[in-house]
């Protein structure tokens, strides 16, 4: 078996699903909750999906729900090669996002891909995100990637294995004319980089917008506040209040 087949394959060390042992398709209903909660929705698309703790593909909502519509009959489990192994909905036409990912991504267990406004608008912009509050932290120094072979739906196998080797070992990649992704080991974390950078783009664009910015973090101070401020502790504490307050 290939080593990249060894990332989806094995429910042993590389595969280690949910961090916290939540049920599969709990994880996928509390991201929506989050991501909706938060303002990352959008209408039925944008999804969010969990790492198979057996190693069969990954879980996340059906097609033709939003965020918050999710509940146990409304999240699917998709085999690499596309096909719906569990559940009743349809599957997402962009899986091969989240599939090619985690199989080039043996430390992730979860990604999220929004089409948040703030952030496609930054995405369309020709500058790098600057750690101009806590939120850009995370993609910055390295600079969070974007991908552009294309701007249309990452639909095929082959587009996600583009998409995963753009995002190489990233938070974050931004889309320019889509949106982005996050990437990280559990859902909880996934879903506050998609969080955290939809506040960073915002809050740059506010600057720019007033004729700035002048000062941002260093790469020094970067680093530091990465382990100081999102720390893994720090990251669930925010999930933890931001589902609370989508409950």
């Amino acid at each position: 078996m290939s080593a990249r087949m060894r990332v989806i394959g094995t429910n042993g060390d590389e595969s280690q699903g949910d961090a916290d042992g939540k049920p599969p398709r709990q994880a996928v209903i509390e991201a929506g909750q989050v991501l909706a909660g938060a303002g990352l929705g959008d209408m039925v698309w944008g999804h969010a999906s969990v790492r198979d703790p057996e190693g069969r593909g990954v879980w996340m909502k059906a097609s033709g729900w939003g965020f918050e519509e999710i509940d146990e009959d409304k999240v699917v489990l998709v085999a690499p090669d596309g096909t719906v192994l569990e559940g009743t909905g349809r599957r997402h036409l962009e899986y091969p996002i989240h599939t090619e990912i985690l199989a080039a991504r043996p430390d992730a267990g979860a990604v999220v891909h929004t089409h948040a406004p703030t952030l496609a608008a930054f995405a369309s912009l020709d500058t790098d995100l600057k750690a101009l509050s806590h939120d850009a932290v995370p993609f910055t120094y390295p600079q969070l990637p974007r991908f552009t072979d294309t701007g249309a739906l990452i639909a095929t196998p082959a587009l996600g294995q583009a998409f995963a080797r753009s995002l190489a070992d990233a938070n974050a990649v931004l889309i320019p004319n889509h949106g982005a992704v996050t990437a990280g080991p559990d859902i909880e974390t996934a879903v506050m980089y998609a969080v955290l950078l939809e506040r960073a783009c915002h809050t740059q664009l506010l600057a720019a917008a007033s004729g700035g910015p002048a000062a941002w973090s260093d790469e020094a101070e970067a680093h530091f506040k990465r382990d100081q401020v999102w720390n893994p502790a720090q990251l669930h504490a925010g999930w933890s209040y931001l589902l609370r307050k989508a409950r």
